[in-house]
């Protein structure tokens, strides 16, 4: 089973989806329109780029702060986006954990490489 079928799964996840770190292409499955998830797929991959060199920039001034940069997450009033490597979720706040789904995340996609290429 993928990790886009396996992210449905989990409790509160509307949609689930990858995207290519060059930009290129997405794909997604869920309760999302196609032009929604090609903007939400632009957004996390922008997002991504630049916590990434974010997250460098703390190593270099500290470098035992943090190690590897391995995702973020951003909550709004209804809905949160979770990001692991290129995999994105939409989670609906009311029926979803944030804790349990980006555990859920990390986990599968714990020797995924993060290298942006």
């Amino acid at each position: 089973m993928s990790i886009v079928a396996e992210l449905l799964n989990q409790p509160g996840v509307l949609a689930a989806g990858e995207y290519a770190y060059r930009g290129d292409r997405f794909s997604y499955r869920g309760n999302l329109s196609e032009s929604h998830a090609r903007v939400a797929s632009i957004m996390c991959r922008a997002t991504t780029m630049s916590t990434h060199m974010q997250g460098e920039i703390v190593a270099a001034i500290s470098p035992k702060t943090l190690q590897t940069f391995r995702g973020w997450a951003m909550r709004g009033p209804a809905h949160t986006i979770c990001v692991v490597a290129n995999v994105f979720c939409l989670l609906d706040n009311q029926t979803g954990a944030i804790n349990s789904t980006l555990d859920f995340m990390r986990r599968a996609l714990a020797h995924d490489p993060m290298d942006l290429i």
